[in-house]
């Protein structure tokens, strides 16, 4: 039977829906694995998905991936949750780079009572920083507004 994705042009390997035909894939050294496990993130349950998407996450095409990272990213958003060995991956790669939006992603899905406590005081800063980014740039829509009204008495 002939596959539904093909493995030498990455067409259709976002919808893979069988770990096995992933760890083959691996087996064969095959190039869009990282696109690979987005569909089994999205198509298998989290244990299964998730030793094939850390496994990706050590691929050496930075393209590949980063797709492996939004895999992680879209499994905290379908999951509310990731396993500690997704967990560790996203902290070992660290905020910034490819692991950003994957860690915001879990930080925004995964509710704070599962988040390990890396995670918990990122969430911490995360929150801060964005809530104070918010005041300065109230503030400063504030000052601007008082300086128009301002210039328009003088006029």
């Amino acid at each position: 039977m002939a596959s539904k994705w093909d493995w030498k042009t990455g067409e259709g390997v976002s919808h893979v829906d069988d770990p096995a035909e992933v760890d083959a894939a691996f087996e064969r050294g095959e190039w869009p694995l990282g696109s690979a496990v987005i569909g089994l993130a999205f198509n298998c349950s989290l244990e299964e998905a998730s030793p094939r998407i850390v496994r990706a996450m050590q691929l050496p095409d930075r393209d590949q991936r980063g797709f492996a990272f939004t895999a992680a990213g879209a499994a905290a958003r379908l999951n509310g949750e990731l396993t500690p060995e997704l967990y560790a991956a996203l902290r070992a790669e660290g905020p910034g780079g490819v692991a950003e939006h994957p860690i915001r992603d879990t930080l925004g899905f995964v509710p704070f009572r599962k988040l390990p406590p890396w995670f918990k005081r990122r969430w911490v800063v995360v929150t801060v920083r964005n809530k104070l980014e918010g005041w300065w740039l109230r503030s400063g829509e504030t000052i601007a507004d008082a300086w128009r009204a301002l210039r328009g008495r003088r006029s």
